[in-house]
C-alpha cells in the first residue's frame, strides 16, 4: 500500500496529466476554454476569483520553496528553522485563507447561483469541489496541524520524497509516517493532477501573453470620394 500511495499512483496522476492534455489538445482544442460565466453572474465571481487567483499564485510560489530547496541550502542562506517556520505558518496561513474564502465564493457561486448551475457539467463541480478540499487541508495543516505536530518537519520527509519523484528516485518510507493531514493534502493534489486535463483548468496553459507585444491596430478615415 505504501508503494501505491506514494510512487505508483502519483506517477500514474502525473502521466494522466501529461498524456491527457497531448490526447484533448489534438482532439478537442475547441473545447479548450474556460467557459466563462460572467455574464451569468459577476459580483461572487469578481470577489472569488481575484482572491483565489491571487492567492494561488503566491501558495505555488511558497510550495516550490519549501519542496525543491533543501533545509541545509536555505540555512545555508541565512534562512533558519525559526524564521522559515514563521514565514510558513503565518504567511502562508493568511495566504492560505485568501485562497481558500476565494474558491470557497466561487463553490457557493457554482452551487447556489442557478444559471451557472445549469450550465456547469460534472467535471466543473468536481474541480471545484476538489480545490476546496486540498486548499483547506492545506490551511489546516499550516495553522493547526504544524500545532499539534511540533516534532514533524516536512522538509525533511516530504520534500526529499517529492525531489525524489523528480529524480525517478522515490523513497516511499519517507512517508510512512507523515501526519495524516499532510498525507491527504498531497494525495489530492495528486489527484487534482488527474484529472485537470479533462476540465476547465486547461485554460491555464492558454494565458494570452502574446496580447502584451501585439502589433497596434490601425484604422484609418476613409475619405468620402464624390
Amino acid at each position: 500500500m505504501q508503494q501505491f500511495l506514494w510512487v505508483i499512483f502519483p506517477y500514474l496522476m502525473i502521466t494522466i496529466f501529461v498524456v491527457g492534455h497531448f490526447y484533448r489538445y489534438n482532439t478537442g482544442q475547441l473545447a479548450w476554454t474556460a467557459k466563462s460565466s460572467e455574464f451569468l453572474e459577476k459580483r461572487l465571481l469578481r470577489w472569488g476569483s481575484m482572491m483565489f487567483h491571487i492567492g494561488i499564485l503566491m501558495v505555488f510560489a511558497g510550495h516550490l520553496v519549501g519542496l525543491l530547496i533543501p533545509k541545509d541550502v536555505m540555512a545555508h542562506f541565512g534562512v533558519s528553522e525559526t524564521l522559515y517556520h514563521a514565514g510558513a505558518v503565518y504567511g502562508g496561513g493568511m495566504v492560505g485563507i485568501l485562497t481558500f474564502v476565494g474558491i470557497l465564493l466561487l463553490l457557493n457561486r457554482r452551487f447556489t447561483n442557478e444559471r451557472v448551475r445549469n450550465t456547469s457539467d460534472f467535471g466543473d463541480f468536481l474541480t471545484v469541489v476538489l480545490i476546496l478540499l486540498i486548499v483547506g487541508v492545506g490551511v489546516y495543516n499550516t495553522i493547526i496541524g504544524n500545532q499539534l505536530n511540533h516534532a514533524f518537519d516536512y522538509r525533511e520527509t516530504i520534500s526529499p520524497w517529492f525531489r525524489g519523484l523528480i529524480s525517478f528516485n522515490p523513497d516511499s518510507a519517507l512517508m510512512a509516517g507523515v501526519p495524516l493531514g499532510f498525507q491527504l493534502h498531497v494525495l489530492l493534489s495528486f489527484a487534482l493532477l488527474g484529472i485537470w486535463p479533462f476540465t476547465r483548468l486547461v485554460h491555464v496553459w492558454s494565458v494570452p501573453l502574446t496580447y502584451f507585444n501585439r502589433s497596434y491596430i490601425l484604422y484609418r478615415k476613409r475619405e468620402h470620394i464624390k
